[in-house]
């Protein structure tokens, strides 16, 4: 038991731990919108983590071999999808900030913080958005698959001993996304301007578009 909970949090560490579009992401709406925004995003990945792994102890190399003719239109959609993001991302940022310029006096500007930035997103939408980008990723049921094949040569596990890695993935994988959320907030607290504000969203977004090229190329 106890070697298939550092199992667990390994394996929730070693696909948490990977700069990739969906990192850069949650700290983006952790910088321009909110901590709560954030970590929301970040539970996002950190139940997608856990659902495959629970696919992977359950299912194994099945379902690898279920997505791997479909890897490819998959990755199609994560990419188109990140692709929105960044344009959206963009778009609200440059409208926002003319608007601001426009009904905003100097003296309030210095005060208005988040009234300057993106129009507040709900926790709730971040996490099912994050959520659905995760699970677009084929990459990590195969990750997962080949971990578990790996650990239990083939034999079956118990309920129990999937319950302890599932729930030890989903810790890992949470503590690390919380982590990505807070320093995201902490940079956003550092850029209270508006010009700082639209130049972190400009990087961020235009970051996730270079990760969703990435992403076909790769």
């Amino acid at each position: 038991m106890g070697t298939i909970l550092v199992a667990g949090l390994l394996a929730g560490f070693g696909i948490a731990v990977q700069v990739g579009a969906i990192t850069v992401l949650i700290m983006s709406l952790s910088a321009n919108h909110s901590l709560r925004t954030g970590l929301a995003a970040g539970m996002g990945t950190a139940t997608a983590d856990g659902l495959y792994a629970l696919l992977a102890t359950t299912a194994g190399a099945g379902v690898a071999a279920l997505l791997r003719p479909i890897a490819g239109p998959m990755r199609w959609i994560a990419a188109a999808v990140l692709v929105l993001i960044a344009v959206r991302g963009v778009t609200v940022a440059l409208r926002t900030r003319r608007t601001d310029a426009a009904t905003v006096s100097a003296d309030e500007t210095e005060s208005a913080g988040e009234a300057t930035a993106e129009p507040a997103r709900r926790p709730l939408g971040a996490y099912f958005q994050v959520l659905g980008l995760t699970i677009l990723n084929p990459l990590t049921i195969i990750y997962f698959s080949v971990l578990v094949l790996g650990l239990h040569n083939g034999s079956s596990w118990s309920i129990a001993d999937a319950a302890v890695f599932v729930l030890a993935t989903v810790a890992a994988s949470a503590c690390w996304q919380s982590v990505l959320a807070l320093g995201g907030a902490l940079i956003g607290r550092a850029l209270t301007g508006p010009r700082g504000r639209l130049g972190s969203a400009l990087v961020g977004n235009a970051v996730i578009a270079v990760l969703a090229v990435h992403l076909l190329v790769g």
